[in-house]
């Protein structure tokens, strides 16, 4: 079995629930601002509506289409029209709240934790890159405890690359010292993680805990954090 120094992990999806953590913000949110005053939609239809409008909203910026500004002005915006508010009614703050509270909640994928104390014990070195916004990403690891498992956390901020371009990549290789050979990425995007560490010659796990149909080329796949331990 090949043998990796390096392992490579994304944030988001991954190791930190993204989902679970946004589903209580927006719980709270909605409760704050008491928008069901509207009697325009419940609290799952205006969740539902927001995760189609930001996983929109991502795969642009994650093309270059929009920024990172825009995106976190319109989200809401267009959430909250979509399901019939007026705009002159949509709370000023609402994006800035959600931005702030988020990365303040704790909740993990099972077994984050134990594996990666695991592999810190094994003597891999454990870094993280994100295409994640560089004020959050950093919040969110103190918030969940999981900032002293990695030696260094790589953003697009910071490298001026967003996964899956190789240039991110190659910027974290440079940065951590590592070698493609001896890398290993962990991710749940096919295309951001999966892909993207194939282009730049780094093996690949695809972390699917819905254990989605996909046709996609793959190093390793796993439905549980805890499958790592098999191979790793």
């Amino acid at each position: 079995m090949k043998a990796y120094r390096h392992l490579f992990f994304d944030l988001d999806h991954t190791l930190w629930d993204f989902e679970t953590n946004a589903h209580e913000t927006l719980a709270q949110l909605f409760a704050d601002y008491d928008l069901a005053r509207h009697g325009l939609f419940t609290f799952a239809e205006f969740s539902q509506r927001y995760s189609e409008v930001n996983h929109a909203l991502w795969r642009l910026y994650q093309s270059n289409k929009v920024t990172q500004k825009q995106l976190r002005e319109v989200r809401f915006v267009r959430t909250l029209t979509r399901l019939g508010v007026a705009e002159a009614d949509i709370p000023v703050d609402i994006s800035a709240r959600f931005t702030d509270i988020l990365p303040r909640k704790a909740a993990v994928f099972p077994h984050t934790h134990e594996v990666l104390g695991y592999l810190q014990r094994k003597g891999y070195r454990l870094h993280l890159i994100t295409n994640g916004f560089e004020d959050v990403q950093h919040i969110k690891l103190i918030s969940s405890k999981l900032t002293d498992y990695f030696e260094e956390v790589i953003t697009s901020e910071h490298s001026g690359f967003l996964k899956p371009d190789p240039r991110m990549f190659a910027h974290a290789l440079a940065r951590t010292g590592a070698t493609a050979a001896e890398s290993l990425m962990v991710g749940d995007n096919l295309e951001c993680d999966v892909l993207g560490a194939y282009n730049a010659g780094i093996d690949q796990v695809y972390f699917n805990p819905a254990k989605r149909r996909h046709f996609a080329q793959t190093t390793y796949e796993i439905a549980s954090l805890d499958e790592l331990r098999g191979f790793l």
